[in-house]
């Protein structure tokens, strides 16, 4: 279980936990829950922060600190069964089933069994029997075994041996990673690992990975990475400059290594349409125009007659220069 998730069920079980045992010393508390009182501070912080809607005073799970023990004062349901009203359970199935979509991010068995449980317990199944949703006999998500390696490493903390295709360079190659974090980046799923052939942090995408194995030893990036934020500058995009739309040949799928195009519509012969931001017009005619053929302009039209423009005069040089030198 990854740190985040262990931290999570502990934070779940706190209230009731010292409700169960009023006046306890943070000494105690911390010894019996497995964890540093620095960190057990902090964990009573963040349920400060926690509680009903309206997250104001009277909302939010509170404490009473008498020298050093620790009392609940107000637990905000905390210590009852969870019971979700019908737009809380429809807002997190649309979730779940939103999550089932996307490769690696979930377990597709866990997220079919808890979209069933929700289901019979929000009455929203249709044709349920005796109290299992039908839900469970659909099936799940098929999985690629390479995409399950990836996430069996990630929740472990093992390093993986993967198989992975880079269209910059049209090859697979193989390398040894050690997992950080699985990202969802636009609308493709990535593994972040510091990858030992590079020896450096790289994004993975799942679709890529050919193939996964899990090996027999820890994960061990290096802590820096581990703690430095996910980079993922380059899928970025300025919601304040303007956007191309382009017409990309297969030839030219390379380019989604390096610039920051988000994939709109992929066509039957392998083409792309993609989405990039630019600042300035000049500059993107420029950019476009050095793939030749393998890149055309579909939107917005000034760009595209600027490219278009620049061409033909860029031909009546070259025809100029040559008739020139027939001369």
């Amino acid at each position: 279980m990854s740190s985040v998730s262990t931290r999570l069920v502990r934070l779940l079980n706190m209230v009731p936990y010292f409700q169960a045992n009023p006046r306890i010393t943070r000494a105690e508390a911390a010894a019996e829950l497995g964890v540093t009182e620095q960190q057990l501070t902090l964990d009573l912080d963040q349920l400060w922060m926690c509680g009903l809607p309206g997250y104001g005073p009277g909302d939010l799970i509170d404490f009473e600190f008498s020298g050093d023990t620790i009392d609940v004062t107000f637990s905000a349901g905390m210590d009852h069964p969870l019971r979700l009203t019908s737009p809380e359970a429809t807002g997190i199935l649309v979730a779940l089933r939103a999550l089932l979509e996307v490769p690696g991010i979930v377990d597709p068995e866990a997220a079919r069994s808890a979209i069933a449980k929700i289901e019979s317990a929000a009455g929203t199944a249709t044709g349920s029997r005796d109290g299992v949703s039908a839900a469970t006999e659909e099936p799940a998500p098929i999985e690629s075994e390479a995409a399950a390696a990836v996430r069996s490493a990630v929740r472990d903390g093992r390093a993986l041996a993967i198989d992975y295709y880079s269209a910059s360079h049209d090859r697979l190659s193989s390398r040894i990673v050690d997992p950080i974090r699985v990202v969802l980046v636009a609308d493709h799923t990535y593994l972040e690992a510091w990858c030992r052939t590079a020896e450096a942090v790289r994004l993975f995408r799942f679709d890529r990975i050919v193939d996964a194995r899990v090996l027999d030893e820890r994960s061990a990036p290096p802590e820096p990475a581990v703690q430095a934020r996910p980079d993922t500058s380059l899928f970025d995009a300025d919601p304040s400059l303007p956007s191309a739309t382009l017409l990309i040949d297969r030839s030219a799928a390379w380019m989604f290594d390096y610039y920051p195009l988000r994939v709109l519509r992929e066509l039957p012969d392998g083409a792309c349409e993609a989405a990039m931001t630019f600042a300035s017009e000049a500059w993107m005619a420029r950019f476009v125009l050095g793939f030749g053929a393998a890149v055309r302009v579909l939107q917005p039209q000034s760009l595209a007659d600027r490219v278009r423009d620049a061409a033909v005069t860029a031909l009546d040089a070259y025809r100029a220069m040559s008739v020139g030198n027939d001369e």
